[in-house]
C-alpha cells in the first residue's frame, strides 16, 4: 500500500507535523528524506531495508559515496543531498555555539564535538579556543594520526592558542575504536598541555573524548 493511502496518523510527514521530528523512528525520518520508494516498495519499507543493509542510521549517514550509492534506491543525487543536510546541521550547531553566549553547557559541547569528530576512521586531536568569558572563538583540528593515535605537540597548541588570543581551551579527540575511556596516554598528554598553557595564563577547562556513544568529559571524571 502506498503511503498516501495510509491513515493520516501513520504517515511520516503528517506525524512529524503533529508530534515533532523527535517522535519519528529512524525509518520514518529516512523515508521523509528519501521522499519516494521504488517500484512495489514504499519509502518507509525502503528505509527499513536500507537500515538493515547498512546496519544502522549512523552507518548510512557516514557511508562514503561508493557504499552509499550502492544502496537500493540510492544514488549520487541522494548522496549529494545528504551531505548538504549534514553540513547544514553542523553549521547550525556551530552557530549556536558562537552566538556570544558563554560555553557552559557540557552537553552542547559534547554534541558539537561528536558531530565533528566521531566519523573519522583515524584519530584527530582538536581544540575549542575560548575567550575570557568562555565564549567560543574558534574550533581547529590540530593533529591527525593513525587509528593507533595522534602525536600532539604542546608547543604547537600553545602557539595556536596565542594566535587566537584565547583565555581558555577545551581539548577533544576521537577514539576510532569506539570506546571513549581515557587511556594513560590521554591523561599524560592532557597534563603536559595543561602545564604548558599555564605558563602563558591559558586555562584548560576540559578534554572530551568522542567514541561511539556518549562523549566522555575528563573534567567530569576529575582528571583535569
Amino acid at each position: 500500500m502506498a503511503i498516501k493511502d495510509w491513515p493520516a496518523d501513520d504517515r511520516p510527514r503528517e506525524k512529524l507535523l503533529r508530534t515533532g521530528a523527535e517522535a519519528l523512528s529512524d525509518a520514518e525520518l529516512l523515508a521523509i528524506f528519501l521522499r519516494t520508494g521504488v517500484k512495489g516498495i514504499s519509502a518507509v519499507d525502503l528505509a527499513r531495508q536500507l537500515l538493515s543493509e547498512f546496519g544502522s542510521l549512523r552507518r548510512l549517514l557516514e557511508a562514503d559515496e561508493p557504499s552509499f550509492c550502492n544502496g537500493h534506491g540510492l544514488g549520487q543525487a541522494k548522496f549529494v543531498q545528504l551531505q548538504a543536510v549534514l553540513e547544514m546541521s553542523r553549521r547550525h550547531l556551530e552557530s549556536t555555539m558562537i552566538r556570544g553566549e558563554a560555553l557552559n553547557d557540557c552537553d552542547l559541547t559534547k554534541n558539537y564535538l561528536k558531530q565533528r569528530l566521531r566519523a573519522y576512521p583515524y584519530e584527530v586531536f582538536a581544540c575549542l579556543f575560548l575567550d575570557n568569558q568562555h565564549r567560543m572563538i574558534a574550533f581547529e583540528e590540530l593533529f591527525r594520526g593513525t587509528i593507533d593515535g595522534a602525536s600532539v605537540y604542546p608547543r604547537e597548541v600553545v602557539k595556536q592558542a596565542l594566535q587566537h588570543n584565547a583565555a581558555a581551551v577545551i581539548f577533544a579527540h576521537n577514539h576510532p575504536s569506539g570506546v571513549a575511556e581515557p587511556s594513560q596516554a590521554d591523561i599524560h598528554i592532557t597534563r603536559r598541555l595543561k602545564s604548558a598553557l599555564e605558563l602563558v595564563d591559558i586555562r584548560v577547562l576540559d578534554h572530551i573524548i568522542v567514541g561511539d556513544d556518549e562523549p566522555l568529559s575528563m573534567a567530569q571524571l576529575g582528571q583535569i
